[in-house]
């Protein structure tokens, strides 16, 4: 929807796209504030962004093979305090996934029909 309006704005204005669309003018002027300038963006943000380098990094060095749990081993190990559930939202985000090993495991049986 920011897109939409930044396309928009010009034209129609912020606040007529907003009453229209379900969303708050705050809303959009906050989201415009904090592209332009990045020290604005929520802590999380921020962090996300400087592990996903690092995350990305250590999955490349083992040759691509490594999961979450790996990659969260091996970060605590080079001395990041990082959460093994954030590592592996990140490595989803950015379409990173281990090489799993083995048959997968069947849960139902199927029958046939005679």
């Amino acid at each position: 929807m920011i897109a939409f309006i930044d396309d928009h704005r010009n034209v129609y204005g912020v606040e007529p796209i907003c009453r229209v669309l379900p969303i708050a003018p705050s809303t959009y002027h906050e989201a415009d504030a904090r592209r332009r300038r990045p020290e604005r963006r929520p802590p999380r943000v921020r962090r996300d962004e400087a592990l996903k380098p690092e995350i990305l990094r250590v999955f490349n060095e083992n040759f691509a093979v490594y999961g979450a749990n790996k990659v969260w081993h091996q970060m605590r190990r080079e001395g990041f305090d990082v959460a093994r559930c954030t590592v592996r939202r990140l490595m989803k985000a950015m379409g990173l996934q281990g090489i799993i090993r083995g048959k997968p495991h069947r849960t139902k049986y199927r029958l046939s029909s005679v």
